[in-house]
């Protein structure tokens, strides 16, 4: 932590109370430091997120070694940009697929490639993407990150802005990450890609993508810091509240992201391509350049189910440790569980992470 959140109360001649003054922004895992890159240069937009990475060619080739420091410099800066990246269509999703299996998206039109789509505005489609989101959130299994590469872009306008979900999560009062620790909450397409449906599509498509529960707090799998996992278009409410009760959690948390000390922004320019760690981040399209033409594609790469508590867990195989998921306070409980997976694995500075795995916990062992 840089510094301590210090509420300030000012009284204005509105008699309305404001919170102003420095915000605690933390960039890595607490204990880990900063380490030099050696492959290509990082020239950071803001304090904890957002860098513009310099010397790389995204055609490839990728060595072992350019990987790893791929990876370690998205956990580090949650969103990468690269300039000047002229790739094809076929180059663009061979990156993306360096990271992981790629999605085909339901309800977006193809780009030049299967496995990317189209985002192509101008006089007659505007920006509808003007909301602070985390891609496919909808999806039982969400995405990893996604790779955006412009093709076409306005002369002013039409920026992407990128909200650091670990420092949204750490900025609230204590209290209130106690009480939504542990919380869940409904995702659903179909506030957002539902509107234009015919009452049988849509109904076709909700059988086949129906509403999912993901935490409300969720651990990342790669740094174990937990992070905010809830977003305005595709969050429709929290397990286990009432209506008004959720909608006012809801409007607080995903305010959150809002806040502009956890914020990058990112000035496209035609061949510019944006990497993201969707587990960490939300993004927000600005709307401003109609009727201007904005033509982008993107890739995006299948997760992991979000996850929340680690739990130890009681070994089904005798002498092998092992860790599991459940619904509890995460405090360290024993249950029995069905991972034999090791308990931890190297992680991207050196040092031994957490391995998360999912598992139906049993009752507490004796």
């Amino acid at each position: 932590m840089t510094e301590r959140t210090v509420t300030v109360q000012v009284q204005t001649a509105w008699n309305r109370p404001m919170k102003a003054g420095p915000r605690a922004v933390r960039r890595l895992p607490e204990g880990v430091d900063s380490a030099p890159y050696e492959r290509f240069g990082v020239s950071p937009l803001s304090p904890t997120i957002g860098a513009e990475i310099d010397g790389v060619d995204l055609g490839g080739p990728f060595d072992d070694e350019l990987r790893a420091e791929l990876r370690r410099v998205l956990l580090e800066w949650k969103v990468l940009f690269f300039r000047d990246q002229h790739v094809t269509g076929d180059e663009h999703r061979a990156f993306a697929r360096l990271w992981g299996e790629l999605e085909v998206h339901p309800f977006l039109p193809e780009g030049e490639v299967p496995e990317v789509v189209l985002f192509q505005k101008d006089d007659k489609a505007r920006g509808y993407e003007n909301i602070w989101h985390s891609d496919v959130s909808w999806r039982e299994v969400p995405s990893m990150g996604s790779v955006l590469r412009a093709r076409e872009v306005p002369a002013v306008g039409g920026d992407t802005l990128f909200a650091d979900m670990h420092c949204a999560y750490e900025g609230l009062d204590a209290d209130v990450r106690r009480q939504i620790d542990g919380l869940r909450a409904v995702h659903d397409f179909t506030n957002a890609f539902g509107r234009g449906l015919s009452p049988d599509e849509l109904a076709r498509m909700q059988a086949e993508h129906p509403p999912v529960e993901h935490p409300v707090v969720r651990t990342h799998p790669d740094t174990g810091r937990k992070l905010l996992y809830v977003n305005a278009v595709f969050t429709s409410h929290v397990v286990g509240l009432d209506p008004d009760a959720s909608e006012q959690l809801l409007d607080l948390l995903c305010a959150q992201g809002s806040v502009l000390e956890h914020q990058c922004g990112f000035h496209w320019r035609a061949d510019s391509v944006a990497f993201w760690d969707n587990r960490a981040v939300q993004h927000y399209a600005s709307s401003d350049y109609y009727p201007q033409r904005r033509v982008l594609e993107r890739a995006t790469i299948i997760g992991d189910h979000p996850l929340y508590p680690l739990r130890w867990c009681q070994p089904v195989q005798p002498g092998v440790a092992t860790t599991g998921v459940g619904e509890g306070d995460g405090d360290g409980e024993i249950a029995a569980c069905t991972s034999t997976a090791p308990m931890s694995q190297p992680g991207p500075w050196g040092r031994m992470i957490p391995r998360w795995s999912v598992s139906t916990p049993l009752a507490p062992s004796a």
